[in-house]
């Protein structure tokens, strides 16, 4: 802090000028006071170093959660997708059971077909030339024919 407050105190002299009617004490100690806080704000600016180690709060039970914690690893994330490849798998056998229209969002929403990529019901709704709203009331429609026909073979 003395280095910076030099700073400050050489900007000072280097910039007070006679003329203005103020001492240079003033001006000097107005210029220090100035330069200290501008280099405390630029302190903050500077991001802190995180460890994935450190605590970011605690879960139900009283446990520390650290980011480590949270962000998951790679294997969870072959989890997740290998599960999502399962639940795919499980639509797409049961796709008899809709009727065209519905085959059509339900594919389209979950990516079953054109290289796997999952489409908006916006998009789904002007490739068929229908509104969004109609085709959120057909994915439902079609959802809950699947949901019906999971949990009946789940029996």
């Amino acid at each position: 802090m003395i280095s910076i407050g030099t700073i400050g105190l050489i900007k000072a002299i280097e910039s007070f000028q006679t003329g203005k009617g103020t001492k240079l004490a003033t001006f000097a100690a107005r210029c220090i006071e100035n330069e200290i806080l501008m280099h405390l704000r630029s302190l903050k600016k500077t991001r802190k170093d995180v460890s994935l180690h450190d605590p970011i709060g605690t879960d139900k039970e009283g446990n520390e959660i650290t980011l480590i914690d949270i962000l998951g690893t790679e294997a969870d994330d072959i989890v997740d997708k290998v599960q999502l490849k399962i639940e795919k798998s499980k639509i797409y056998k049961n796709l008899d059971i809709l009727d065209d229209r519905e085959k059509e969002v339900v594919i389209g929403r979950f990516g079953l077909e054109h290289g796997g990529d999952e489409r908006t019901q916006r998009e789904i709704a002007k490739e068929l030339g229908i509104s969004r709203s109609y085709v959120s009331r057909i994915e439902k429609r079609a959802l809950m024919k699947l949901y019906h026909e999971f949990y009946k073979s789940k029996r």
